[in-house]
């Protein structure tokens, strides 16, 4: 297996696809399994990794938090997301560009693609696979949202990952992380990536900027515009 020379990391939801507004009726389903109860206080989902969602939404439902109740939290939500996949189809999409960007990006040999995610690996997995996307990552050296509580920790993780299955250490320099929230900007420069926001979610490009990003982007519509971010060929925002 060749070593590439550059890792890329992708959010999914609203970077990559719109999942069709399902995730609310997931995490309602998957708290109902666990605990009985219906969701009724709602909580911030942006940017955060799945294990500090499903923590907040156990203890503002008071339930004690344990790893066994988060690890059947996880499972109720994979199964929420396989009974949704046809709404998330009907409803959903994979947003402008990111198809072919991940193509043009897959057909080079110097870069791997995977994931850095608050989801779990099923959902990620699934949530791709509807649209269509999930053979252009490498989800083995992903990371998910029940790696950590904190999204920056998930960096240097998927570099492990990617170190031992592809032979060479990934650093800052040559690990690019690609969202569109100030969280996922924030992770990229605390983990060691360089970072691409693209305001294709709820924050518009004049926020990401100053959260300080090396480049924001509208979309991904421009296929060669982002993979030269990507390569380290654009010029910082």
């Amino acid at each position: 297996m060749s070593a590439p020379g550059t890792l890329v990391l992708w959010d999914i939801d609203h970077t990559l696809i719109d999942a069709g507004g399902v995730t609310a009726d997931t995490y309602d389903h998957a708290l109902r399994a666990v605990t009985g109860r219906r969701m009724e206080h709602a909580v911030d989902v942006a940017g955060r990794t799945e294990r500090a969602i499903v923590t907040e939404i156990l203890r503002r439902h008071d339930a004690e938090v344990s790893d066994g109740l988060l690890d059947s939290f996880y499972a109720a939500l994979a199964e929420a997301f396989v009974v949704r996949e046809a709404v998330m189809r009907e409803r959903g999409r994979a947003l402008a560009g990111a198809r072919e960007v991940l193509a043009a990006l897959g057909r080079r040999p110097d870069v791997v693609q995977s994931v850095l995610t608050g989801n779990t690996r099923p959902v990620s997995v699934g949530k791709l696979t509807v649209f269509g996307l999930e053979g252009f990552v490498d989800f083995e050296v992903g990371a998910y949202g029940t790696d950590h509580e904190d999204r920056a920790a998930l960096v240097a993780l998927a570099q492990e990952r990617a170190a031992s299955r592809y032979g060479r250490p990934f650093g800052a320099r040559d690990t690019v992380l690609v969202g569109d929230t100030p969280n996922d900007v924030r992770a990229g420069h605390e983990g060691g990536a360089r970072v691409i926001a693209v305001a294709t979610g709820f924050v518009d490009a004049a926020v990401l900027g100053a959260a300080g990003p090396e480049l924001v982007l509208e979309d991904l519509s421009d296929t060669e515009a982002v993979v030269r971010a990507v390569l380290g060929a654009e010029t910082p925002a």
